[in-house]
């Protein structure tokens, strides 16, 4: 990243230190509302009350205004029926939605890159009617408990509905949705014993959960095909106890000629909780060839591969092949300051889901505290190092050395910054570049190949110990 008179193509870091108008504003009323909820609205006080007013108010002269409104004040009286809850949910998730934007508009301002088209979405064959009901009546019994009011009793509740949910894949979103959630609450109860609550995320979740049990919430853009060549950028790396997910970041050039534009592609696996580190490429691997051509810097030839409206490639290696040698860096440089972004989904626009590729050149890398930042141009972006994965070669230190990045520029408390996806940085007197995906394919790194081993060693051993369980 550098100053803005130095070329076309660069982003203007200054412009992601101007105040959004409206903002602060708008993410009050959201925290208002999630106080509302951490004491429930069977028996709601004034305050909760003065919260819920808060949240009507600022949606008012929207087109849902009439409608909160109503919801908002048959809550404070505690007799809010599921239609107001869903009301209620809607207000929040659109206040948030209206923060993405904003916030979207001025990374674009910032990167001089132009928004992808929303695509008309097609409507769903509408299926489990009484399922939705069930679960919208479960959710709604959670917002009048409150998280303070949560008990085993209330978050079982679920189970019954979730397991009639997942057979059927047009309900499956949803149920692992709620089974997710309430796994979560579960793993918390009793409420009354909490120290902390999480509530902006348990809000987050009760939210999604509840308008998708709305009529139409959950159809989906048809999806197309994509055909040309594929240049992967980086790949950022999710990891849980029981999961894990990678997901890279991509050019992708239409063989049509058409604009390039930005794609992700994402491969997710189950994992025991004792294999960690590089260990979890073994578990990628096998169901992803794109991992191997990341770590090998290399293209991919797709034809015909699944994509969504969104930009997500609905991975299959059968519509993929190995491509030419293609340089991270290179591709940064060249292909990303001209590649369309993908649109965004009404449901996912949350400024959690901001994660937009850029690169960043010039910079001075500074520690402020404990905190290391990119100073460019006057501004101070912050790095953050704790999303970098144990699972590759990239580490702090290296960041601290670099000259240039990759990275995926995110939003969080007010501020934005940037979670590095790979470096160029000084090694013994040469310029090295260093991917967080490195090992994806495969390494001869010392560290990489013990790490291996040991997943190895533990993967066996869960192996043997499963095959005695099932010969007894």
């Amino acid at each position: 990243m550098v100053p803005a008179d130095q070329g076309s193509g660069v982003m203007r870091a200054d412009l992601l230190a101007e105040t959004i108008a409206g903002l602060d504003e708008a993410l009050a009323a959201v925290d208002a509302f999630d106080q509302a909820l951490i004491g429930g609205l069977l028996r709601p006080q004034p305050a909760q009350a003065a919260e819920l007013a808060e949240l009507a108010d600022a949606v008012a002269g929207t087109p849902l205004a009439a409608e909160v409104a109503e919801a908002a004040e048959k809550a404070a009286a505690g007799a809010a029926s599921e239609d107001h809850f869903a009301a209620l949910a809607a207000a929040r998730t659109a206040l948030l939605g209206s923060v993405h934007d904003a916030l979207m508009t001025r990374v674009e301002e910032a990167t001089g890159r132009t928004p992808g088209d929303e695509a008309a979405r097609a409507p769903g064959e509408q299926r489990g009617a009484n399922l939705l009901a069930a679960a919208r009546s479960w959710l709604s019994d959670l917002a009048r408990s409150g998280w303070r009011g949560i008990d085993h009793d209330v978050v079982s509740a679920s189970a019954q509905v979730v397991s009639a949910m997942l057979p059927d894949p047009a309900l499956r979103r949803l149920a692992a949705l709620l089974d997710g959630f309430a796994a979560e609450l579960a793993a918390s109860c009793p409420g009354t014993a909490l120290e902390r609550i999480p509530a902006r995320r348990w809000a987050d979740l009760w939210s999604r959960a509840m308008l998708l049990t709305l009529p139409g919430a959950a159809d989906a853009p048809e999806a197309g095909t994509a055909t040309g060549r594929l240049l992967p950028l980086g790949v950022d790396v999710h990891e849980h106890a029981t999961a894990v997910q990678a997901q890279v970041h991509a050019v992708f050039e239409p063989a049509d000629g058409a604009a390039p534009r930005l794609v992700r592609a994402s491969v997710s696996a189950p994992k025991p909780d004792s294999i960690v580190g590089a260990g979890l490429w073994q578990l990628l691997r096998p169901h992803m060839s794109l991992l191997a051509a990341v770590s090998e810097g290399r293209s991919m030839d797709l034809a015909d591969m699944p994509i969504t409206a969104e930009g997500d490639l609905i991975w299959s290696d059968e519509h993929a092949r190995s491509g030419e040698p293609a340089d991270a860096f290179a591709t940064a440089r060249v292909a990303l300051p001209a590649a369309t972004a993908p649109a965004t989904a009404p449901l996912d626009r949350h400024p959690a889901r901001i994660a937009v590729p850029v690169f960043l050149e010039g910079y001075a890398a500074e520690m402020d505290g404990d905190a290391l930042t990119f100073a460019v141009a006057g501004y101070r972006l912050a790095v953050d190092a704790d999303r970098i994965p144990a699972a590759g070669p990239l580490t702090p230190e290296a960041v601290a050395a670099s000259s240039a990045c990759i990275g995926l520029l995110r939003w969080d408390s007010g501020t934005f910054s940037v979670q590095p996806l790979a470096v160029e940085t000084i090694k013994r007197k040469k310029a090295v570049a260093v991917h967080a995906g490195g090992w994806a394919g495969g390494t001869t790194d010392k560290a990489g190949v013990k790490a291996e081993k040991a997943a190895t060693d533990a993967a066996a051993v869960l192996r043997e110990r499963a095959g005695r369980l099932l010969r007894k």
